[in-house]
C-alpha cells in the first residue's frame, strides 16, 4: 500500500463514517497486497522499432508489411474506414465493434510507393507506409492529414505485457477533440489526458482528469479535413496533446503532435476520413447505432440523492404539478433500496413501491432506478447467494473473490466481461420491472468504492474470463462498465421485448451507445461546473455517443438562484435533461429557489415539451447516421477556424444554435454564426453569417438561433404535431425531416421528407417523399418573414 492508498482510505473513512472506516483501509491494503502477488514485476526492459521493411504480402483492401522487427497489417474497409495493426494485431476480438469487422474493400489495393514504401489507394483516402514504418494517411488529393512516426515498445526482458508508444503529427491548424468526456474540452488543449475510467471522489471542474468515461477516440479537425482516430486497446494511457503553429521557426509551421502511451495491449487503430457527419456515420457503423430512449426519456427528469420515501416522492411530484411543471420521470437512488443493497426494496420507507409507480405512469411520469454493480457480500442476501453458487464475481490472482466497500459495506463484483454472467445479471432486473421501473441508471460503474476513489475498486491482479480469452484487470477496467451496459440493455430487452430499454451509465467505453447513453456525473455547483458539463456533452457526441446529459445544478453544493437557471436553461436543450436536488445543499426543486426562477424554469419546460418532436427526430436521425443531437458550430463547416474555437454554443440538429450563458451577471453575448441567414427565435431579427453578434441574454431566456429554410417539427397548442417553418433568403431553399413517434416499440416510423421555397410572395412547403400528395400533412406555421429587419 502506497501514500496516495494510505491518504485516499483515510479520506474514505470521513465519506462514509467511522463504522466502515477500517473496511476501507483493509480494503485498499488488499487490493494493494494482491498486485503485488498477482502480477510480474516490472524489471529490465528492451526497446524495439520496427525497422526495416523485409516483405509484403498484398490482400484484400491492402496486405501484411513484414519488417526486421514487426509485422503491419493494414486494409481499407467497405465502407471507407482504415485499419492497421502492429505485431499481427487483428480488428478482432474487440468490444469496440458491433458485429464483425467490416470486409475490405476489393477496389483499395497496395501497391510500391517511392523510396522504398507502399501505398494503399482507396475512393476516399490513401495511407501510406514508408519502409521504415510511418503511416500517412493522406486525401485523394495527396494533403496529408495524419503521419504516425514509427512506434516503439519496452518488452520486460523476463516476459509479459509490453509498454508501447505512438507519437503522431497532424497540421499545424489542426485542432483536437473527443477521448470521451473531458470537463476541459470540447476542444483539447496541450496536456496530458489519461484513459483510465476514474471517479475523482469529488465534484468536479474543468481541469480535472481523468474522469468515469474514456476513450481513445480522437476527433481531428484541420483546413485539409477532418478525421478520427480510435486505438482499440483498453489498456491504461496517456495521449499528450500539442497544437501546432502556423509559421513557427523561420516562416515554417510547427505540426500538431499526439503521443499516445499504452501500458500493454495491442497496438492497433482505425482511422475514418471525411466531412464530420461522414466520420460519425462510419464510426457508427463500426461500433453499432446509438440506441433509440424511449419517448418518454426525451422529456424532463427529475433526481435526489436522498427522497427517504414515498411520502417525499409524492410531495416532489405534487409540487411540479401544483406549479405547472412538466415532469417525465422521478430518478430514484440507493436510499430506496434495503440497506443499499441493489435489487431490493426498504418496505418501511417504500411500503407499495409498485403502487407508486403505477400512480405516477397514469401521470405520464415514469419511474427510473439506480443500480450499480457491488453486490453486497452477505450470505443470505438473494443477489449474492445466487451470485456465489453461479461463479459470477471477480477472483483475484490466487482464486480468492476480490473484496470491495460500497455503501452496503462489504461488497463483490459481477465479471461483466463473461457472456453467462451478463445473461444472469440481465436476468435480476425482473426484479426492477416488477417494482415498476421502467428504465435503469448505472453507477459507480467503473468500478469504484470509498476504498479507492481515483483508483480501480478492482487490484489490476483480478482475473477477467473476456470472453474466454482470460486476462487481468488493467485491459478490463475501462471496458467493465460498457459490459455492464450491454448486460442491462439486453436484459431489459429479454424481459418486455415490446419495449425499447431505457439504460444510462456514469461509465463506459468505446461502443456504449449500442446500450443507452450516458451523464455528465457530479459536475461542481459552481460556474465551471455549468461550463464543463457542456465540454462533457459535445466531447461525447463527437466520440459516437449522442444521448447524454448533466446534473442540472450540479453537485457538492448549493447553486446559487442565477446558476440554477442558467443550468436549467441549458439543459433544455440537451438531450438528457435531468434536474437534481441535494437535500445537503438545502434546496433542489425549482420552486425552491424563489419566483423569478420559477417562471422562468416553467418557460424553459414549456419550450422543451414543445420541442419534444423534434428531440424525437433528433434520436431516430441519430441511430441512422450516427449524428449526435449536439453538435459543434463548426458542424457543417470545418474548414471555419473561428467555429472551431467556440467552445460557449452549439448547434442542435442542423436547425438551431443554442447560445447558454455561462457566465454569472452576463445579459448579453457574442454569438459566431456560421454562413447563412440565421433569426433570433425570441425576436424574430434576422442576422446574415458568417459573423460575430451581439444580441441579449436576459434572466429569463438564452439566445436561441433558427436557421432560415429550417423546417421544425414542434408540438403545437393542441398536443398535435405541427411544422414550424423559418422562411429561407429570397432566392433561397430550405428543407427538413420529420420522424413521428408516438410509440415505445420498435416499429420503424416513416420519415416524412420537407421542402421549402418561394414562390412569388409567398413561400410554399411541400413534402418530398411522395406522401401526403406533395402537401404537407401537418399544420404549417411560417416564421421570420420580416425581411427589413435583416441584420448583416
Amino acid at each position: 500500500m502506497d501514500g496516495r492508498d494510505l491518504v485516499r482510505s483515510v479520506r474514505a473513512v470521513g465519506v462514509v463514517g467511522a463504522a466502515q472506516g477500517m473496511r476501507t483501509v483493509r480494503a485498499a491494503w488488499r487490493r494493494r497486497r494482491a498486485d503485488a502477488a498477482g502480477l510480474p514485476p516490472r524489471g529490465a526492459e528492451r526497446a524495439r522499432v520496427p525497422g526495416a521493411v523485409r516483405e509484403v504480402e498484398p490482400g484484400p483492401g491492402g496486405g501484411v508489411l513484414r519488417f526486421d522487427r514487426s509485422e503491419l497489417r493494414i486494409f481499407v474497409a467497405v465502407n471507407g474506414a482504415v485499419f492497421w495493426g502492429w505485431d499481427g494485431a487483428a480488428p478482432e476480438p474487440s468490444y469496440a465493434l458491433a458485429d464483425r469487422c467490416p470486409e475490405p474493400d476489393p477496389r483499395a489495393v497496395l501497391e510500391p510507393d517511392k523510396n522504398g514504401g507502399w501505398r494503399v489507394v482507396a475512393e476516399r483516402v490513401t495511407v501510406g507506409v514508408s519502409r521504415h514504418g510511418e503511416v500517412q494517411v493522406c486525401t485523394p488529393g495527396g494533403v496529408c492529414l495524419r503521419r504516425d512516426l514509427p512506434p516503439r515498445w519496452w518488452e520486460p526482458v523476463g516476459g509479459g505485457a509490453a509498454r508501447w508508444m505512438q507519437r503522431s503529427e497532424v497540421a499545424a491548424d489542426a485542432r483536437f477533440f473527443g477521448l470521451g468526456g473531458r470537463a476541459s474540452g470540447p476542444r483539447l488543449r496541450n496536456g496530458t489526458y489519461r484513459l483510465w475510467n476514474t471517479d475523482p471522489g469529488r465534484a468536479f471542474s474543468p481541469g480535472d482528469d481523468p474522469l468515469y468515461l474514456t476513450m481513445p477516440v480522437q476527433t481531428v479537425v484541420a483546413d485539409a479535413g477532418t478525421h478520427l482516430v480510435f486505438h482499440d486497446n483498453s489498456w491504461d494511457g496517456t495521449v499528450t496533446l500539442r497544437e501546432g503553429e502556423e509559421g513557427a521557426g523561420s516562416g515554417h509551421d510547427r505540426a500538431g503532435t499526439s503521443e499516445l502511451r499504452m501500458a500493454g495491449g495491442p497496438l492497433r487503430c482505425w482511422v475514418v476520413v471525411g466531412t464530420p457527419a461522414r466520420v460519425l456515420h462510419v464510426w457508427a457503423s463500426l461500433t453499432g447505432a446509438p440506441a433509440l430512449p424511449p419517448a418518454w426519456a426525451l422529456g424532463h427528469h427529475h433526481a435526489r440523492e436522498d427522497f427517504g420515501s414515498e411520502q417525499e416522492v409524492r410531495r416532489v411530484v405534487s409540487g411540479y404539478l401544483e406549479h405547472d411543471l412538466p415532469l417525465d420521470a422521478v430518478h430514484l437512488d440507493t436510499d430506496h433500496f434495503d440497506g443499499h443493497r441493489v435489487f431490493t426494496v426498504d418496505t418501511d420507507r417504500f411500503p407499495k413501491l409498485p403502487v407508486l409507480a403505477e400512480e405516477l405512469r397514469r401521470d405520464g411520469i415514469r419511474l427510473v432506478s439506480v443500480v450499480g454493480p457491488a453486490v453486497g457480500a452477505a450470505p443470505g442476501d438473494a443477489v449474492y447467494d445466487s451470485g456465489t453458487a453461479g461463479d459470477v464475481f471477480v477472483r483475484d490472482a490466487s482464486g480468492r473473490v476480490v473484496r470491495g466497500v460500497v455503501r452496503p459495506g462489504e461488497a463483490v463484483f459481477p465479471d461483466f466481461t463473461d457472456a453467462r454472467v451478463r445473461a444472469w445479471w440481465g436476468g435480476l432486473y425482473a426484479e426492477r420491472l416488477a417494482q415498476g421501473f421502467s428504465g435503469v441508471r448505472h453507477d459507480m460503474d467503473e468500478p469504484t468504492s470509498f476504498a479507492a476513489f481515483g483508483e480501480p475498486t478492482l487490484p489490476r491482479s483480478a482475473r477477467h474470463r473476456l470472453e474466454g480469452r482470460g486476462g487481468d484487470h488493467r485491459e478490463a477496467h475501462n471496458v467493465y462498465a460498457l459490459c455492464m451496459a450491454r448486460a442491462g440493455y439486453e436484459g431489459l430487452r429479454e424481459l418486455a421485448p415490446g419495449e425499447r430499454p431505457f439504460v444510462f451509465s456514469r461509465s463506459g467505453w468505446a461502443g456504449v451507445q449500442r446500450y443507452g447513453g450516458t451523464w455528465s456525473g457530479g459536475a461542481a455547483a459552481g460556474w465551471p461546473g455549468l461550463r464543463a458539463s457542456l465540454a462533457l456533452v459535445l466531447g461525447l457526441g463527437l466520440c459516437g455517443v449522442p444521448y447524454s446529459g448533466p446534473d442540472v445544478g450540479g453537485s457538492g453544493g448549493d447553486p446559487s438562484p442565477e446558476l440554477y437557471l442558467r443550468w436549467f436553461q441549458l439543459g433544455a436543450y440537451l438531450p438528457l435533461f435531468r434536474t437534481h436536488a441535494s437535500p445537503r445543499a438545502g434546496r433542489g426543486e425549482p420552486w425552491e429557489f424563489g419566483a423569478e426562477v420559477l417562471e422562468h424554469a416553467r418557460a424553459a419546460l414549456a419550450e422543451r415539451r414543445r420541442l419534444l418532436p423534434y428531440f424525437v427526430t433528433l434520436a431516430h436521425l441519430a441511430r441512422r447516421t450516427g449524428a449526435p443531437y449536439v453538435r459543434p458550430l463548426w458542424w457543417s463547416a470545418p474548414e471555419d477556424r473561428a467555429l472551431r474555437d467556440c467552445e460557449d454554443a452549439f448547434l442542435l440538429g442542423d436547425c438551431l444554435l443554442v447560445a447558454p450563458v455561462l457566465d454569472p451577471g452576463a445579459d448579453r453575448r457574442a454569438v459566431p454564426l456560421p454562413r447563412g441567414r440565421w433569426y433570433d427565435t425570441a425576436t424574430g431579427r434576422a442576422y446574415e453569417g458568417p459573423a460575430r453578434v451581439i444580441v441579449d441574454a436576459p434572466l429569463g431566456r438564452i439566445p436561441v438561433f433558427a436557421r432560415a429554410g429550417a423546417v421544425l417539427p414542434v408540438r403545437g397548442e393542441d398536443g398535435g404535431l405541427e411544422l414550424e417553418v423559418w422562411a429561407p433568403a429570397r432566392g433561397r431553399t430550405g428543407g427538413g425531416l420529420v420522424v413521428r413517434d408516438a410509440g415505445d416499440g420498435w416499429d420503424e416510423p416513416e420519415v416524412e421528407r420537407y421542402g421549402v421555397g418561394w414562390e412569388g410572395r409567398r413561400v410554399v412547403v411541400e413534402r418530398e417523399d411522395g406522401g401526403g400528395g406533395g402537401r404537407p400533412a401537418r399544420p404549417v406555421r411560417v416564421r421570420g418573414l420580416r425581411e427589413d429587419r435583416v441584420q448583416t
